[in-house]
């Protein structure tokens, strides 16, 4: 099965569904972005998108 564009832009979550998820405020992850701290985010035009795959596994390397 071919992915198109579309699908997988609208697969991705923007900077308010991450910040819901981990349930911390917008202004935190772009203060992490700009630390280099916190999950990996891809620039798409001038909007900042999170696979959720990543996420979740960004979290999971956090869990001691």
């Amino acid at each position: 099965m071919t992915v198109t564009a579309r699908e997988l832009v609208d697969e991705l979550w923007s900077v308010e569904d991450v910040a819901a998820f981990l349930r911390v405020p917008v202004e935190t992850l772009y203060r992490w972005r700009k630390v280099k701290y916190g999950p990996p985010a891809a620039r798409i035009g001038r909007h900042l998108r999170y696979d959720p795959v990543e996420v979740r596994a960004w979290v999971r390397s956090r869990v001691a």
